[in-house]
């Protein structure tokens, strides 16, 4: 079955996924805690708020807001789906560039994010499997 992108239901069978294989990845090394209010959302109000914490050494990601974060991103549904779920960190510079990503915070954090998360066949495999349950 497939959800949309970032609905409660995405987010659910998402977090299912990563935790499957939490034992198997490794560790997220730096610490960064970002805010993301994702615009123009084909359901609901049309926003939805998540945030990604790395502070634990897992990469944590739910909806709703984090006290506190390093930055706050707000980026158009079809960026922020494009870059979580295909994997696409092209669009992110290029959303930056045409202003369809805005940074509050602290850049070097958001900047951080593309490079701090480890990569493996286990990574892999969950990357994968969330985007076979994305619609």
């Amino acid at each position: 079955m497939t959800y949309p992108f970032l609905s409660e239901e995405w987010m659910n069978e998402a977090r299912s996924i990563r935790d499957k294989y939490a034992d198997q990845v490794p560790e997220v090394a730096a610490s960064i805690r970002i805010n993301q209010v994702t615009i123009d959302v084909p359901f609901g109000d049309g926003a939805v708020s998540s945030y990604i914490d790395t502070s634990s050494g897992r990469l944590m990601m739910d909806l709703g807001d984090l006290d506190d974060p390093d930055a706050t991103i707000t980026i158009e549904y079809d960026i922020a789906r494009a870059m979580f779920v295909d994997g696409d960190q092209a669009i992110a510079m290029q959303g930056f560039m045409s202003g369809k990503i805005k940074v509050q915070g602290d850049m070097m954090k958001m900047m951080a994010l593309q490079t701090a998360m480890p990569t493996s066949e286990v990574t892999e495999k969950i990357a994968e499997e969330v985007k076979a349950i994305t619609s």
